[in-house]
């Protein structure tokens, strides 16, 4: 009799920022993937505990905005039990952001837009965790205007100069994402057309972006799949 699928159910704010270079891992680990879109999808039928996976990814809204986007309460909600249960949970960008929340840290803008492909640091922690292939080839993709105070028991994983908390950990089973490493580079024009405001407005390089994405791409793939692969080791789920 062949085994049942495990469940990651996504959290997916706007259509482009998926699992990308995650998806293919996780679905060779042994998981069926479950999106949840907000905006479309009923946010309050989402089991916070039963599939073996959650995971929340990024957007271009604020965590802290949930007097003109009311589904953030709900989905701190959902966040909160999921921590509860003690099982694996995974935040990217604003899914890091609102992991944060939901363990009482500030979340508030930064002092400026962190936008493109650049370096991060890990700290001694970092570099024993599941972003060791970052060590040698630090380079990943930012895309936020905001950041978040450190949660309380938390470890700091990665850094920046304009954003000290770029990666952290509650524990071996809660990971936080500042940065992208889900990012699939080859998909790039998407973020290019979804974010063409934000683009103006800060003045970004639309061709240089373009360009990065092209150059780094096969890196940034193989990081990802390191990444998901010792994450899945490290939280106890692979199959």
């Amino acid at each position: 009799m062949a085994q049942q699928a495990m469940v990651c159910s996504v959290i997916r704010h706007v259509a482009f920022e998926d699992l990308g270079s995650f998806a293919t891992p996780l679905e060779a680990a042994g998981f069926r993937l479950a999106y949840c879109d907000v905006g479309r999808d009923d946010l309050g039928a989402l089991n916070p505990v039963s599939p073996e996976l959650l995971i929340v990814l990024g957007g271009p809204i604020g965590a802290y905005e949930e007097a003109r986007y009311p589904f953030l309460e709900t989905e701190i909600g959902i966040i909160r039990q999921r921590l509860e249960s003690g099982r694996p949970l995974m935040g990217i960008c604003l899914g890091a952001q609102l992991i944060a929340r939901a363990v009482g840290a500030r979340v508030y803008r930064a002092g400026r837009p962190e936008v493109g492909f650049a370096p991060i640091t890990l700290t001694d922690a970092g570099r024993t965790s599941c972003l060791a292939a970052f060590e040698k080839d630090p380079v990943t993709l930012h895309w936020h205007g905001d950041t978040f105070t450190l949660p309380a028991g938390a470890t700091r994983l990665a850094s920046t100069p304009a954003c000290e908390n770029q990666a952290f950990s509650l524990g071996p089973r809660v990971i936080g994402f500042q940065f992208h490493p889900e990012v699939d580079a080859s998909r790039i024009e998407q973020w290019l057309i979804g974010h063409s405001v934000e683009l103006t407005a800060t003045g970004m390089d639309v061709p240089q972006l373009r360009a990065a994405a092209a150059k780094y791409r096969s890196r940034l793939r193989a990081k990802a799949r390191s990444v998901i692969g010792t994450w899945l080791g490290e939280a106890g789920i692979r199959s």
